[in-house]
């Protein structure tokens, strides 16, 4: 292939319709949706196909897929489409007829088209990816791909250790894809229009020197006698060392989405969602997200308020998503929830918030929040039951923070909450998981005394913790799902125990079954691929679904692939790691320089909090020098005027 231009593949709508009708919700493959975009196959040089490895209902509103959507469809010379994994009802009765992986917008195969983008939120959807890739009739491994094939690109949180799929994936997509995607397109552009020099193996030598796109084939990987890895080192000349992760800036001149799709089937969330900033400093050890994202990059009142003009408009949508990863810590959140509280008075509109900090719920946001009498369930993740557990992990929240906010929310009108928690943490104890049945039955009694009513709801959610690279407990070891599920069972018969609130607490949980999982991916290495493609080649997909996912297909895949290598699922999860062991991820730069994250292990064992550097002193974490980058701050500002409907203001009731 020489051409700069690739050749148009088929639709393949006309042999797929008529299978539609034997399938659970066809609509969700139809296309067709408002702001879907679809250009002429000839407007353009460079062709994406955006996958997200789950459902239409769970990829659909995600975030990221809808800001690369509109960017790369903004290029006069670049075009996005979009996938989703196949159910398996239609994905057999596609292979059937010979029809492969399609495109919502063309129903194309997605083999024809340029790059194959994967966006991974969770490491269960790893099995999807080989599942989409099969239906799509590509090779499942990169070095067996040839010249004519897409580019299989990988990002998001579950990219930061690729390694278990690292020998299915072309490329690596560090950190914020925005700009990220724009140069890659352009490679792939430049390569054409030279004659696609070097082949397949030409462009991806040019992406890996660049120190801006991991290529994993480019890597070698030795491993010592004891299991462990020995070296990392690339396999071609004048390709680096290391990885660097993308991070935008000045958020406000990507103000995207604009105009969203609104889907036809049913979706985990229809709403607006307008990221109002991105990174997170508060250094919760556990965190891989917040860790991977640094530093904090706000977005402005103004901008924010003219995305959510413009964001529904152009969906006719009548709830708007604040998001972050703590949305309540944005510097301007006060005057941001007043001003859009007065901006949507009156109408059908509201605005909701993920589960917020502790610490960053306020009366007045409360009174905010409830304004028009709408209120949903408060949402706070107070993450572990003990003062001294929270310090361990660097939750920096008190019970006394716990009972202000609740007490606030109670005030102003709240009847329920839910608080997250994680089991399973360094150093955890049974007395820190009981901690949180008592956490749950004073705030249940603050409820009734502040509202005067017994009426009053507390919903535990806990599950498994699972420690991701990273982060400061990238070397702990990860309790098991024995130890996990002894200890929910220790919870759920205290909270019964008590006569005076077992009525008013719930719990919620999951066992610790796929935690084990998703540790053994989380943290694995290159030799876990074979595990992973034993599972799929047994039947496994849709790991993410407690319907699909099979435990005990995971640990005899496990079992046959690993053993014969000396290791096994224990040592990837309930091994600790020395100060000096080679990560399989060592050679991916987050920015975070490796030995603060050793200090911050040490000092969570000995229950030392840090604090946030955006408003003390620098951590020294090495992200804004290393990268480059530095803390943004939205200035303090009125909310613009607008002329969109008036709403009402909610929090999120998850």
């Amino acid at each position: 292939m020489t051409s700069s231009r690739r050749a148009e593949p088929a639709s393949q709508f006309a042999r797929l319709e008529p299978l539609l009708a034997r399938v659970a919700t066809p609509v969700q493959y139809v296309g067709g949706e408002i702001n879907s975009q679809l250009k002429a196959w000839q407007d353009a040089e460079v062709h994406w196909a955006l996958v997200y490895p789950d459902a239409y209902g769970v990829g659909q509103p995600n975030q990221g897929m809808a800001v690369l959507y509109e960017i790369l469809n903004e290029l006069d010379w670049a075009a996005a489409e979009r996938s989703f994994a196949v159910w398996p009802d239609l994905a057999g009765l596609m292979r059937d007829a010979g029809l492969h992986q399609f495109t919502l917008e063309s129903h194309r195969p997605i083999s024809g088209y340029d790059i194959i983008g994967i966006s991974l939120s969770t490491e269960l959807d790893f099995t999807n990816v080989l599942a989409i890739l099969d239906l799509a009739g590509l090779p499942l491994h990169t070095s067996d791909r040839v010249h004519d094939e897409p580019l299989v690109v990988i990002g998001g949180h579950c990219a930061f250790n690729p390694e278990p799929i690292a020998d299915f994936v072309d490329v690596v997509v560090l950190g914020d894809g925005e700009e990220a995607s724009i140069e890659l397109s352009g490679y792939v552009r430049d390569w054409r229009a030279q004659g696609c020099p070097g082949g397949r193996d030409g462009l991806l030598e040019a992406l890996a020197r660049s120190g801006d796109f991991y290529v994993p084939r480019f890597y070698d990987i030795s491993y010592a006698a004891d299991g462990q890895i020995s070296r990392i080192s690339p396999n071609r000349p004048d390709v680096p060392t290391s990885v660097r992760r993308w991070v935008l800036t000045d958020l406000d001149d990507w103000p995207y989405p604009k105009a969203p799709i609104v889907p036809l089937a049913e979706t985990v969330h229809e709403r607006y969602s307008v990221e109002i900033f991105r990174g997170c400093t508060r250094g919760c050890r556990f965190c891989q997200a917040g860790m991977v994202t640094r530093p904090v990059r706000e977005r402005s009142v103004q901008t924010i308020d003219a995305m959510v003009d413009k964001g529904l408009a152009a969906t006719g949508l009548e709830e708007v998503g604040m998001l972050s990863l703590s949305s309540a810590d944005h510097s301007q959140i006060d005057e941001l929830a007043r001003g859009l509280a007065e901006h949507f008075d009156g109408s059908n509109v509201s605005l909701s918030i993920p589960s917020t900090r502790v610490d960053a719920f306020n009366v007045d946001l409360a009174r905010q929040l409830s304004r028009n009498g709408r209120r949903s369930g408060l949402t706070i993740a107070p993450e572990a039951g003990s003062e001294r557990l929270r310090a361990v992990i660097n939750k920096n929240v008190t019970e006394q923070d716990l009972m202000s906010t609740v007490t606030a929310a109670f005030g102003q009108g709240w009847r329920s909450v839910k608080m997250y928690f994680m089991c399973g943490l360094p150093t955890e104890t049974d007395e820190d998981v009981l901690a949180i049945a008592e956490l749950a039955r004073q705030v249940v009694r603050t409820g009734r005394r502040v509202s005067g009513s017994r009426d009053i709801h507390v919903t535990i959610s806990i599950g498994g913790f699972v420690p991701k690279a990273h982060t400061p407990f990238q070397w702990a070891p990860q309790a098991s799902a024995e130890m996990i599920d002894h200890r929910i069972g220790l919870l759920r018969d205290n909270v019964r125990a008590d006569s005076h609130t077992r009525k008013a607490v719930s719990v919620r949980y999951s066992d610790g079954r796929p935690g084990m999982i998703e540790g053994l991916l989380a943290r694995g290495d290159r030799r876990v691929g074979r595990v992973v493609e034993a599972v799929w080649r047994a039947g496994g997909q849709f790991d993410a679904w407690s319907e699909y996912f099979d435990f005990r297909r995971w640990i005899d895949s496990a079992e046959q692939e690993l053993s014969v290598l000396g290791v096994s699922t224990d040592w990837y999860t309930s091994r600790a790691r020395g100060e000096l062991e080679v990560l399989p991820w060592d050679h991916l730069d987050a920015g975070l320089d490796r030995g603060w994250l050793w200090q911050e292990y040490e000092a969570a064992r000995r229950a030392v909090q840090l604090a946030d550097c955006r408003w003390a002193d620098c951590n020294d974490c090495g992200v804004c020098p290393g990268l480059g980058v530095k803390i943004e701050l939205a200035p303090s500002q009125a909310l613009a005027p607008s002329q969109a409907l008036s709403g009402r203001l909610v929090t999120d009731d998850r």
